[in-house]
């Protein structure tokens, strides 16, 4: 753990690797690992296990220390939904292993209670089911953990990215990021590439010859539009999943890989409803867990999901 920590982030300031979802517990962690060998051994014992020389590794201890009110604040931050979220999508496993489930829309203003603006509709998870995933909050969670290619959408609550689609402009209504594909754009799904869970722009006449990427405008009508789900993007873990989108279903019984798909209806109001300004965030658990977390992860209470929604929206 701390190996890959002190090997992969070397080069990078300490207090911004360590303010990502997963530096953060790895921050905390290191910093109580330090302590706790400092008052057994002294600064010098503990050098040599960093894989680093004195003077970096008394460096990076030092910012450490500067930083260690920063990890406080952030991991506190990860816990749930963030204060600046006022948009979520929330989703709804039966199980751990559903491939179906349900998703609604709230909204609320800052620090204020979430009202539900549309939904429930009928999505499709992953073919296996869900798993923990790493992104605002999750990664820390005991359990099964999402792996490239294991059918299993990621739990937890993730950050919006940005819209991808094959239309020169987003739908009539829609304000938010986006980029028109071409064959030229692709994501990587290989964990041997250094752009792993990464869009990429690529000449398409002169591939890469080392690694597989997903096409982003292959002509499946399910990718019209992509909406990115920021799952293991901070920094990305090989192997650990890539390509998490939400899409246009292939069929009511046709689950994913790992995204989150739904009726082409209901993935435009969804492209036409999200504001960057709002911080849009997707939290998606299965039942057990919603019940055991909505109120410490600042989700809307059980009570909120039963009063329905006056939306028309495609089952």
């Amino acid at each position: 753990m701390f190996s890959y920590a002190t090997k992969e982030y070397y080069e990078l300031p300490v207090c911004s690797v360590f303010r990502s979802p997963k530096g953060a517990s790895l921050g905390l962690a290191f910093l109580d690992v330090c302590r706790a060998r400092i008052s057994e051994t002294g600064v010098g014992a503990i050098a040599d296990v960093a894989f680093l020389n004195r003077k970096s590794f008394v460096s990076i201890l030092r910012q450490l220390s500067i930083c260690s009110l920063m990890l406080m604040g952030t991991v506190a931050y990860g816990d749930g939904v963030p204060e600046d979220c006022t948009q979520l999508i929330l989703g709804i496993a039966p199980t751990w292993n559903s491939m179906r489930g349900e998703l609604r829309l709230f909204e609320r203003s800052r620090n204020g209670d979430w009202t539900l603006v549309a939904g429930p509709f009928p999505v499709l998870f992953g073919k296996n089911g869900v798993a923990w995933g790493t992104g605002l909050a999750g990664q820390n969670e005991r359990g099964l953990r999402k792996q490239e290619r294991d059918g299993r959408a990621p739990a937890g609550v993730f950050e919006i990215g940005q819209i991808f689609g094959y239309d020169q402009s987003l739908p009539l209504g829609a304000d938010y990021p986006y980029h028109q594909v071409t064959e030229s754009d692709v994501w990587s799904d290989d964990p041997r590439s250094p752009n792993y869970n990464r869009h990429v722009v690529i000449d398409p006449k002169n591939p890469p010859d080392n690694y597989t990427h997903e096409k982003m405008r292959s002509g499946d009508f399910a990718y019209r539009w992509l909406i990115e789900i920021r799952h293991n993007s901070d920094p990305p873990v090989p192997g650990a999943g890539s390509a998490i989108f939400f899409h246009i279903r292939r069929g009511v019984n046709r689950p994913t890989t790992g995204c989150t798909t739904m009726a082409e209806p209901n993935l435009v109001k969804l492209v036409t409803w999200l504001r960057a300004r709002r911080h849009p965030c997707y939290a998606l658990l299965p039942t057990v867990e919603y019940e055991k977390k909505w109120g410490s992860w600042h989700l809307p209470s059980p009570e909120t999901l039963r009063r329905g929604s006056s939306s028309s929206l495609t089952h």
